[in-house]
């Protein structure tokens, strides 16, 4: 049994904000069997911007109940069923919240439909619950209300559940003919680089994931689309590598899709990201930064799908740090810029502020686009016991990966760790992937040289 929650409120932290309204929809895999939704009074003041999205107001709220008045049919609704709900750690924090205040240890196991889509439903462009209901044509006239959520969440967890039900039973009926039933069944649950071959031997998909197989799977059961169903059934044999983890995958993935340019990549073949911020020391000491169109031979701090985007970031960055508009070439003149004559410039344009005291501004500018360390080594788990990843990165340049047998607190010099190291070639696409990664996700080591 399920219970699909969804609940609006009256901000983003389950901290300090409260909850206005629930939904609870009890499914028993097949159908909905009981429903619940009420209005609640928070008992704090809902934000103005809050009623502009939701529609909820205080006057609506005053006469509601209060949480705690409807805390003991959520309990025993919800007994013995999964919390089911779109991005579910929002929702689940919030109700843990607030019966926690109670006094009650409420605790349910979870499945987030926004996570399952992801798995079962790859290639979508957006996973939001709004763009996955206008892809698969679920109607949702009350967007922003917990029953229209709710509702609209049942009809995307029953699809999936559908698609899940047929990855189970999945038969070769509807495949190509030379796809051997044996290559699905030995498919590893690892983190790694999947290949899809068609009858010539041609490679016409690269993919990465966790999990190598269930990823495969998804795509042998995708009928979303026509151009899904199409390669799908052009699949007459599958490769993987092994990556041991899910940053190297990115990184295999990128390199091998520039390499290959396979028929069904397209997306990933062609960049969007047509111009890029760049910076350079002019004759007079002065750093200087540039929109320009990408190329290969020199790598960008940050990339852009168009001009006017980029010209509008860098406008941002002039007015946070107290650029030149002259100097970062959104100003042409020979004298003075325009911020200048209102004060909002020291003059580095005509030669007034020293370049070192406008340099130091400038590297504060662009920082956050750049490596804390332009000389370092990321060492993670690699593809057995024992054995780690290293990746290089020298002088802000990616130099390339590889793997090696050794214990992580082990004292290897580096000298050994770099001739591991297989080279792969650096872009702007390697480097965005490293500084997102790095930021966001934890590795065993990373070595300063």
């Amino acid at each position: 049994m399920y219970s699909i929650i969804d609940i609006e409120t009256t901000g983003l932290s389950p901290r300090n904000e409260k909850i206005t309204e629930i939904a609870i929809l009890v499914h028993d895999g097949e159908k909905v069997v009981d429903e619940f939704t009420t209005l609640l009074n928070p008992e704090i003041e809902i934000p103005y911007r809050i009623t502009q999205l939701t529609g909820i107001n205080n006057k609506m709220v005053n006469d509601a109940p209060k949480f705690y008045e409807v805390a003991k049919h959520i309990v025993e609704m919800t007994q013995d069923t999964i919390f089911v709900g779109h991005n579910v750690h929002f929702d689940y924090n919030f109700v843990r919240k607030e019966f926690r205040e109670l006094g009650y240890d409420f605790k349910r196991k979870k499945i987030c439909t926004a996570k399952l889509s992801r798995k079962l439903l790859p290639g979508r462009r957006s996973y939001s619950l709004s763009k996955l209901c206008k892809e698969l044509g679920i109607e949702n006239p009350h967007r922003h209300r917990a029953f229209g959520d709710a509702a609209a969440t049942v009809k995307l967890f029953e699809i999936l559940l559908k698609v899940e039900k047929n990855l189970q039973e999945l038969t070769l009926k509807g495949l190509n003919t030379s796809l051997d039933r044996k290559i699905i069944d030995n498919l590893p649950g690892e983190p790694g680089v999947y290949y899809f071959y068609n009858d010539s031997g041609e490679i016409i998909y690269i993919g990465k994931s966790k999990n190598i197989k269930e990823r495969v799977m998804s795509h042998l059961s995708n009928n979303g689309t026509k151009r899904a169903v199409e390669m799908r059934n052009q699949i007459a044999d599958i490769g993987y590598e092994f990556t041991g983890n899910e940053l190297i995958a990115l990184l295999l993935e990128s390199n091998e899709i520039k390499r290959h340019t396979p028929l069904y990549n397209k997306a990933q073949r062609r960049t969007g990201f047509q111009y890029g911020l760049y910076y350079y020391k002019d004759e007079n000491g002065y750093l200087r930064l540039k929109i320009d169109k990408n190329n290969r031979d020199e790598l960008p701090l940050t990339s852009f799908t168009s001009q006017l985007s980029a010209k509008s970031h860098l406008f941002t960055l002039v007015e946070a740090f107290n650029l030149c508009q002259k100097l970062c070439g959104l100003f042409d003149t020979k004298g003075a810029c325009f911020h200048y004559n209102i004060k909002q410039c020291n003059g580095a344009c005509i030669g007034e502020e020293a370049p070192e005291i406008y340099n130091s501004r400038v590297k504060q500018a662009i920082e956050p686009y750049r490596f804390e360390q332009q000389n370092f080594m990321v060492v993670d788990k690699g593809r057995s016991d024992g054995e780690k990843s290293v990746i290089c990165v020298e002088k802000g340049k990616y130099l390339g990966h590889g793997f090696i047998n050794f214990e992580l607190n082990s004292n290897l010099a580096i000298d050994d760790l770099k001739q591991c190291i297989k080279p792969f070639p650096d872009h702007r696409d390697v480097q965005q992937i490293l500084r997102s990664y790095l930021k966001r996700n934890k590795v065993e080591r990373i070595i300063n040289l």
